[in-house]
């Protein structure tokens, strides 16, 4: 192997290290890798351009760019923030559909007062409650990450919030997806609850995986900075 390889290696050795120690969506994450791994190639180029040996060159982007060590808190900060808007924007698409379930669940049993108990009746109210703070919080997140981030601080807690809020989210979508299998069992409108149980069964798994995510992200260590230097 000649040199020139083992400098091709010796770069993506430290970018194989840093994807291995970043967490975030897929998407995000390769995006700041492949920037990452042109900027040392740049560096090592320059180096070499000016005469310096390419291993030497090498060693010199690596060690300009700072240990892995050094670089992740900051990379996964921008990570963390990308994976809390995921969560937030998944929340915010979905959770009309958690109001939109219970309000097919009213509308089938209107008439059947006696198939729908005052205790489900009082379960749609609260869920639906949910529902509507969780995409209040989404969307407030998405404008908070979004325009605003560019005026004032992002919250170094709102990741964890938004975690929470779309972990919250996706239970009331999981009892929602229950409650309708159960009350499609005893309505004549079946067939409207089965498909509005399907739906809130859809929406719990778009947000439960991402959530998920993002409660793993919030528990990272990280800095204030959201910028790779």
């Amino acid at each position: 192997m000649n040199a020139t390889g083992r400098q091709t290696d010796l770069i993506e050795e430290y970018v194989a290290a840093l994807t291995a120690a970043l967490h975030g969506p897929a998407r995000a994450k390769s995006r700041m890798v492949e920037e990452i791994r042109d900027g040392l190639a740049d560096t090592a180029a320059a180096h070499t351009s000016e005469g310096m040996p390419y291993q030497h060159a090498a060693h010199q982007a690596v060690r300009e760019f700072g240990t892995i060590d050094e670089l992740v808190p900051s990379c996964q900060r921008e990570l963390t923030i990308a994976q809390a808007r995921h969560t937030a924007r998944a929340v915010a698409l979905t959770a009309p559909f958690l109001i939109a379930c219970w309000y097919l669940a009213w509308t089938a049993n209107h008439d059947q007062a006696g198939l729908l108990p005052r205790t489900a009746q009082l379960l749609a109210v609260h869920l639906a409650g949910v529902a509507t703070v969780a995409a209040l919080l989404a969307a407030a997140t998405l404008a908070a990450t979004g325009a605003l981030a560019r005026r004032l601080p992002t919250p170094h807690r709102l990741p964890l919030v938004v975690a929470w809020a779309g972990t919250t989210a996706s239970a009331a979508m999981a009892v929602t997806t229950l409650a309708l299998a159960t009350a499609s069992a005893l309505a004549t409108k079946w067939p409207l609850l089965t498909f509005a149980g399907m739906l809130a069964a859809a929406s719990h798994a778009a947000v439960a995986a991402s959530a998920r995510a993002c409660r793993h992200c919030a528990r990272l260590p990280t800095t204030q900075r959201a910028n790779v230097a």
